[in-house]
């Protein structure tokens, strides 16, 4: 009933796409963070990545947890979902970008975090103001 070679065609598919994928994406967030002022290597870290990119976003502290509650069954993934709505706004927001980018963000990461990166799009935190959600 196991094919073999049939999971392994598969495999290798998944790992041909999947992969290419996730080097883009981290290459971009490594950029991203630089552009941030803060370390690009930090995307390598689990955990910690999320922690630098709350700083990136001039989220408080304790917004972190936020990302943790993905693990309560049902209402943990709308949860974060939220979270990854709004602060993708937010990253648009403080590269001086329109909100429709934000959305280009959240839904087509793999073509708008290398825009974001390599484009001539420059940080400022200053574009957001203390207490706002987005």
């Amino acid at each position: 009933m196991f094919d073999t070679a049939m999971f392994a065609a598969l495999a290798t598919a998944y790992l041909l796409v999947v992969l290419p994928i996730l080097l883009i994406l981290i290459v971009a967030s490594w950029k991203i963070f630089t552009k941030a002022g803060q370390p690009g290597w930090t995307i390598l870290i689990p955990l910690y990545n999320i922690y630098v990119f709350t700083k990136v976003l001039s989220r408080p502290k304790w917004w972190i947890l936020l990302y943790f509650f993905g693990i309560v069954p049902y209402v943990g993934s709308f949860a974060v979902l939220f979270v990854s709505i709004i602060d993708s706004f937010r990253l648009a927001k403080l590269f001086g970008k329109a909100p429709v980018f934000g959305v280009g963000l959240l839904l087509l990461s793999v073509i708008f975090y290398p825009i974001l990166a390599f484009g001539s799009a420059e940080y400022d935190e200053t574009r957001v103001v203390e207490g706002e959600l987005i």
